[in-house]
Formats: structure tokens, sequence, C-alpha cells
């Protein structure tokens, strides 16, 4: 981790209830844990990526880091702060200093606001007066590449680029310390991704500002964040510096979505890496291991015995056979006896 820490998340677990009274009488699970006993922290200008596939917990994570989801367990610091204490108005303090920026780049945009309005409308929520509009309008869309012409448009009026970069002015209007961006290059032309990631970590080493990246494409992990961690059914099951998880995963999950990372370089791409059967259902964990039901490295104990936690510093993995780097899955009837 680079500088002073901005953010700790210290074991964190977030429950849903499921089934109500029917659950409770049949003997079924009445909640599940959506994020299960995760920890890490972020440095002061770090940008951290949260890795994983659709419902491993990512955005729920987010959430709850914003303030916006309660914890059921553990504890979550912002500037030596505790969010898990704070609710309510109690908040808006905190929540001026961290800015979230949401998936849908369109969407996530009110479609009665104009730009100009949608830029400033963080300085009328926390009450911050005395700035000219629309000084703070022309300064903002100046620092994401857009020009005055854009203040009186509608979200409708926008391509996509456009709409996620009045969202990224949206999130830095207050001088935030932290960004939380869920998938800030979804529903983008790859061109535009490219561009979006760019105006980020110029960003970032302009204002100084902390990012979380929530997302599934390891394209934009490389890309933008200094470490990097992957989740997999609420769980952290690897997390390191990128480059370091990129050259040598050490858990088969984080091996297995690397693999299928697009390599525009045919002389570096990976063998794919096929996972077999599904995501399991939160509602019934599997034992032991939780990926050994689709692990091409499982052996018996998997299936029994939960593994710990491994490694050194911030380089840390959940694996009774950590891979080595350059393994490869051992033949199926090999797996199969094992």
């Amino acid at each position: 981790m680079t500088g002073d820490t901005l953010l700790s998340v210290d074991d964190v677990s977030v429950t849903f209830a499921v089934g109500g009274l029917a659950a409770r009488m049949a003997g079924r699970p009445t909640s599940i844990a959506a994020v299960a006993g995760v920890s890490f922290a972020v440095g002061k200008g770090e940008t951290f990526a949260l890795v994983g596939e659709s419902g491993s917990g990512k955005t729920t994570l987010a959430r709850a880091i914003n303030g916006l989801q309660p914890v059921a367990g553990g504890s979550i610091r912002f500037e030596g702060d505790s969010i898990t204490e704070h609710s309510g108005a109690a908040m808006k303090p905190l929540r001026r200093r961290m800015a979230m920026m949401f998936q849908d780049p369109v969407g996530s945009l009110s479609p009665r606001l104009t730009v100009r309005a949608l830029v400033t409308e963080p300085f009328r929520i926390h009450g911050v007066e005395g700035r000219d509009m629309n000084a703070e309008t022309e300064r903002l869309l100046s620092l994401v590449g857009l020009n005055m012409d854009f203040a009186d448009r509608y979200p409708h009026q926008l391509s996509g680029g456009q709409a996620r970069r009045v969202g990224v002015a949206r999130a830095i209007a207050l001088d935030p310390a932290l960004i939380i961006a869920d998938e800030p290059t979804a529903g983008l032309d790859v061109s535009v991704q490219g561009e979006v990631l760019n105006l980020l970590n110029d960003l970032r080493e302009r204002l100084g500002v902390s990012m979380v990246i929530i997302t599934h494409n390891l394209h934009v992990v490389r890309q933008i964040a200094d470490r990097m961690a992957v989740m997999y059914l609420g769980r952290l099951v690897e997390q390191g510096e990128t480059e370091a998880v990129y050259t040598a995963p050490r858990h088969p999950y984080t091996a297995a979505l690397l693999s299928a990372n697009p390599e525009p370089d045919p002389d570096l791409a990976r063998d794919r890496i096929t996972l077999p059967a599904e995501v399991p259902s939160l509602m019934a964990r599997p034992n032991g291991c939780e990926f050994h039901t689709r692990c091409p490295w499982v052996r018996k104990n998997c299936r029994t015995e939960a593994p710990a936690a491994a490694g050194e510093g911030d380089r840390r993995f959940t694996c009774h056979y950590p891979l080595q780097p350059g393994e490869r899955p051992p033949k199926t009837e090999e797996r199969v006896h094992a």
C-alpha cells in the first residue's frame, strides 16, 4: 500500500434476510452473507480494484463503504472516522469526502437535469454556498475534457463516453478524498474505455484522490490499479500489487479469470482455463474451500477443509495448494481421483 491509510475495511460482513417465516418453519436459512469477513486498506492517492464475477459481492461491499448498506459485522474507517458507527444525517459530512460513480453512465444521471445542474448538484445537496455555479461548471467540465457547449444539454443528448465524463465531473465537484467507481467503463466502446481510464489516472495525479474501482474487466485493473483484490462468494481469495497478481496468480480462481482476459499480443496470450459448473448459490455455500466445486486443481481435502490465508504483507491468498508460476491444471482424470 502506498502512503498513509485513507480507508480501512476490517473483517466486514453484510447479510440479507431471505425466506421469512416460511423458511424459518421449514428449517431453511433465513439470511445469506453477501460479503463475508473482508479486510483490506487503501492508501492516500492509491487506486485499489475489487475484481470478481457478477454476484461476488463487489457492489454490496462498495455500498457498505459509502454507508448505503448496513454491515452485520466488522468495521470500516475512513480518514480515521468509523463509518459503521454512523447512520443517516451523521454520514453526510463523510459522504462529502467520498463520491460514488454508478455503473450506467447515462442511466445514473437524472434525465430532467441539464449537465450544468448535474455537475453542480453536489454543492446544493451539501449546502455549499458562496460559489459561482457558472464558474464551477466551467471548471469541472474542463477537468474532464468537456467545454461549456455541453452545459445546457440533457443526458439523452450525450454519448456514453460524454455521460461518463459528466459523472466523473459530478464525483469530483466537492474535492473528495475517495472516489468509489462501480464498473466505470461499462457499456462503453473499447476506445472510449481507454479515454475514461486515462482521465481517471490523470485526475488521480492532479487531485491526489484515492479510488476504489469495482469491475469484472481485468483490462481495466491492469491499466489503472496499484493494488487489487479478487472476490469469490463474498470473500477475498487473493490480493496484492496488481502486477504481482497478474504475473504470478496464486489462487486458481484468479488464474482462471486472468486466462480469460483478452491479450492483444498472440505471443503473450494465455491458454484459457475453463471453470466447470455454475457459481454456487449463497443459500448453499460449499463445504471446505468454497471454490472446490469449480476448481481445476481440486484435491480431496479441499472438499472438507476451509483453507487459511497465506502470504506476507499485502500479498495474500487463500488456498490449500497455491499455484506456482506457469502451473497448468492437471488432466481431468487426475482431478477426479485426487
